[in-house]
């Protein structure tokens, strides 16, 4: 590696500007937002990579990639350069870049009262590093004492990463600690950073080779102290996004990488799944008993994923091949699931067993990844055997597999793909990939293929049913997945301690731009979780965007809703919970996608003045209202937990209790309880003895409402759709907006309603606190707690 050093103004072209370095390369920079500004360093002034995949902040990207030196969809705004001594400055109204002689930037924040402020500081002595006999790239910035560091995405471990070092390489991490493990399963090269002084920034690494972040465990005698980036290859490429806040970082991030997918309504629901089921030789049988058993215990569910036995020949897995012995009718599986409202999803994976009966087929179409040293299919271990990984990168391997999916899945019944095992481990990093025509190696771009193929597997469901919004899960992936699937934090080990870092990994996942996520409940590798641990699990489960069971015992069991009879009551009675936040829950995917706000967020994301908030913790907020703390230590029946300082304080979910803001409290945890508080001024929609997340079936609605204690104002909207089509975008919603304005002696809400759908529920009921004595106006009206409002008096505003 060798450190670049010098540099001169080369050409500016609109916002665009280029700085030679060292007479050879060249630095790009590029000013895109009031709060954005790009860095790309080209060795040798060429491209090694020139496209990317992950920047996507208006519309999708070309399956073949968006050209690097692309600036669509960004404002460009206005700007200020100009040389002071031997120093470049760029400033844009909130953003101050100096390039510094030898080559380090340095960056300041316009802060509240328009003054400059020091936010980050390159490494001065080499901060900038290229490879000489190698393509590997680094990066090395100051670190403050005391400063945090959040995102990388699901890494184990505490939320603040500082002092720890991480590595980006996909693997299938069975049974990982949530405490320690990494690598994992995604390559998400962008973290937060918030400075002792309270400003907040981002720095996001486009590249998708293998790479090490390391946030101050390493130490140098020769330089100060600081934080760095390596990358095996690739483009040194980087986008730096200034809050100030962490909400800003993290949802202009997300905007720039492709906001959040619109699944249906019903991907919210309660998913079963297990893989003892499609292992069995009755397969059909236990699928379709499992309908039977949700019935039986009043279960409500959603949808069933199957796993990867349905493929089977012996012990082993073949994607896209039915065994007919184990289901001898898929369509009539399917059917039988869809009578009882339940969609299916089905598991299916990139590679192809040597054995398998389509690999000579795939093979003379050239539709694997290619060894490094030979015309021949590369060869990797998967699943106990040998296979080829399919090349998403080839337009044919796009096509077949379009093919099987909708032939041998949608045409089938199948309502969505499990895209699983995609972390396309394979250990000949020189592989070679058809790279849409320009070859590329596997090292340098491996998460981009399970990227391509879950957007393979998108389209083919948008083609078979072009009415329908797709709905996808994915286990690996890299920034931009969150384009098109839901995720979860792979195989997690039955234990405690997963219960609890997992969390933390959700909660990182968040921060990073994966909104929609969630864990496999109940754990899946290792023992079977005992009562107690099930339950909690559940209970935190519920209150996860993604809410699927999901398990592969060693003693052969299940987690299923009534594994344990003693706790059966209190799983049903946290499922019941969900249903009836279903309108709460479909409200936050729609502010996800439609205004880049995550569905959960640690405390401080929301009251980040409040450092207490930044202890780490195990609470959550689930959306701005509500904040979940989760008991995730055994024999434990009450749960201590801190109340962010919010003016209006905070209810409890259940009793309606208020506590002031900015203290810590004990609350009871008697095992069928989950702790759950409200923000005060919250209005919080609700779908009572709701048993699907199906617009069709939801008949009736309440409006809880948190009044403010004393005075306050608040608002928010509320929005709703047929839950499962595009109609939507053209004027086919509902959204109701509300404005609460709360005195000593009155509650004043105002309600009005925009679009044209007409929900199953005729009215709108009120509910409030039982200690809430004082009277409701409902646009000037009066009305009392149950009252119903008819949707006919609320005043429509057709836009």
């Amino acid at each position: 590696m060798k450190t670049i050093k010098n540099w001169q103004l080369g050409q500016q072209q609109n916002n665009h500007i280029e700085l030679v370095c060292d007479d050879k390369h060249v630095m790009h920079l590029f000013v895109l937002e009031e709060h954005i500004i790009r860095v790309w360093l080209a060795k040798n002034n060429e491209v090694r990579m020139p496209s990317t995949w992950s920047i996507a902040p208006n519309q999708d990207v070309p399956f073949a990639g968006r050209d690097r030196f692309d600036c669509a969809g960004f404002s460009l705004p206005d700007y200020r350069c100009q040389m002071q001594d031997e120093t470049l400055v760029i400033e844009t109204s909130c953003l101050r870049l100096s390039v510094h002689q030898p080559l380090y930037l340095s960056w300041e924040g316009q802060d509240a009262h328009g003054q400059w402020q020091p936010i980050l500081c390159d490494r001065k002595t080499s901060a900038y590093q290229l490879g000489v006999d190698s393509h590997k790239v680094a990066h090395f910035v100051s670190r403050e004492k005391d400063v945090r560091y959040y995102g990388l995405g699901e890494k184990a471990g505490e939320l603040n990463r500082c002092g720890r070092r991480f590595e980006m390489r996909n693997l299938d991490a069975m049974g990982y600690s949530a405490r320690s493990t990494d690598p994992l399963y995604k390559h998400i090269p962008f973290y937060l950073t918030r400075t002792p002084a309270g400003q907040s920034f981002g720095l996001f690494y486009d590249n998708l080779a293998s790479c090490w972040f390391d946030l101050g465990n390493e130490k140098d005698n020769y330089h100060a102290q600081f934080s760095g980036y390596r990358a095996e290859d690739g483009e040194l490429d980087y986008y730096f996004i200034y809050g100030p806040s962490i909400a800003e970082v993290t949802e202009q991030y997300t905007h720039i990488t492709g906001g959040t997918a619109f699944g249906p309504k019903w991907s919210l629901g309660y998913s079963g799944s297990t893989m003892r089921y499609t292992d069995a030789e009755n397969a059909q049988e236990q699928l379709e008993g499992f309908i039977d058993h949700c019935h039986d215990y009043q279960i409500p569910c959603d949808s069933f994923q199957l796993s990867s036995g349905y493929t089977s020949i012996g012990d082993k897995r073949y994607v896209f091949h039915w065994n007919h012995d184990k289901v001898p009718d898929p369509e009539g599986m399917s059917a039988h699931f869809h009578q009882a409202h339940m969609q299916l999803a089905a598991n299916i994976k990139p590679c192809l067993l040597h054995d398998h009966p389509l690999y000579q087929q795939v093979k003379e179409q050239g539709l694997f990844i290619r060894d490094s040293e030979s015309d021949e299919p590369e060869q990797s271990v998967f699943w106990d055997a040998s296979g080829s990984h399919l090349d998403f990168t080839n337009p044919a391997t796009i096509r077949w597999w379009q093919q099987q999916v909708t032939q041998q899945l949608l045409a089938k019944g199948i309502d969505s793909t499990w895209n699983d095992n995609n972390e396309f481990e394979i250990w000949d990093s020189g592989a070679r990939c058809h790279g849409f025509g320009k070859p590329l190696p596997i090292g340098l771009i491996r998460p981009l293929q399970p990227l391509l193929m879950m957007r393979a597997s998108y389209e083919a469901q948008q083609q078979f049913h072009s009415d329908l919004r797709p709905y996808l899960i994915s286990r690996s992936g890299c920034p931009g997945m969150n384009r098109y699937v839901q995720t979860w934090s792979g195989d997690n080990l039955t234990n405690w301690e997963s219960l609890r870092y997992n969390i933390k990994m959700g909660l990182g996942m968040s921060l990073s731009g994966l909104y929609n996520i969630g864990h496999d409940v109940g754990g899946f590798a290792g023992d079977k979780p005992d009562p107690e641990l099930f339950a909690r699990w559940v209970q935190n489960g519920v209150m996860h965007p993604r809410f699927t069971i999901h398990s592969w015992n060693d003693d052969g069991t299940v987690n299923e809703p009534w594994m344990y009879p003693e706790v059966t009551p209190i799983i049903r009675r946290a499922i019941e919970l969900r249903y009836w936040l279903a309108p709460y829950f479909y409200n936050l995917l729609w502010r996800a996608h439609r205004f880049d706000e995550p569905m959960i967020r640690p405390t401080f994301y929301n009251y980040e003045s409040d450092e207490h908030t930044f202890a780490e913790n195990d609470d959550f907020m689930l959306g701005r209202e509500l904040l979940v703390a989760s008991v995730v230590e055994p024999n434990q029946r009450q749960r201590r937990v801190y109340l962010p300082a919010e003016a209006h304080g905070w209810y409890n979910f259940y009793t309606g209790q208020w506590y002031s803001g900015g203290q810590s409290i004990c609350l009871d945890a008697p095992l069928e309880t989950l702790p759950l508080l409200v923000r005060g001024g919250s209005i919080i929609a609700q779908s009572p003895h709701c048993q699907r997340f199906a617009s069709v079936l939801d008949r009736r609605r309440v409006l809880a409402i948190f009044a403010h204690q004393g005075c306050g104002y608040s608002e928010c909207e509320l929005f709703d759709d047929d839950g499962q089509s595009f109609a939507y975008q053209d004027g086919d919603f509902l959204q109701l907006q509300l404005k609460m304005q709360s005195s000593l002696d009155k509650i004043e809400l105002t309600i009005k309603a925009r679009g044209q759908f007409k929900p199953a529920y005729q009215s709108i009921e009120l509910m409030l606190p039982q200690s809430e004595h004082r009277p409701i106006y409902v646009n000037q009206s009066l009305y009392h707690a149950d009252d119903a409002i008819a949707l006919s008096a609320i005043p429509q505003e057709l836009s």
